[in-house]
């Protein structure tokens, strides 16, 4: 039996975009002009593409001048998880101790404390 490979729905450039932000680039090339053995140009190039995200998960250093007080740079500095649901990248806290926003994917961890809650009210009417 031989392996077949399969490819998920087709994705958009929206698809990919987000996914090469998610991950990272990162470009390193050495390009060289040279003429009868003389090397007369010489540039190296090191770049990364990444969202604010992924670049802090890694460490990535940011050029002088960058705003740190900006909102997608607090954003950035949460922690995100993704749902096993939905796949959405969600604030860690909130998937684990209240839901998925996008599809209401409940936690094992939110589940109990509902059911305690539930429990202690039903304590108080009695």
């Amino acid at each position: 039996m031989s392996m077949q490979p399969t490819r998920e729905a087709s994705s958009t450039l929206v698809d990919v975009i987000d996914r090469v932000l998610d991950k990272g680039l990162v470009i390193n090339a050495d390009i060289c002009v040279s003429v009868a053995g003389v090397e007369l140009l010489g540039i190296k190039i090191r770049a990364a593409l990444a969202s604010f995200e992924t670049a802090a998960h890694y460490g990535l250093e940011f050029p002088s001048g960058t705003n740190y007080n900006t909102d997608a740079w607090k954003e950035a500095q949460k922690g995100k998880e993704t749902c096993p649901q939905c796949g959405k990248r969600v604030f860690t806290e909130e998937l684990l101790s209240k839901c998925c926003p996008w599809c209401g994917w409940v936690s094992a961890r939110a589940r109990e404390s509902l059911l305690d809650k539930n429990e202690e009210s039903i304590a108080i009417v009695d």
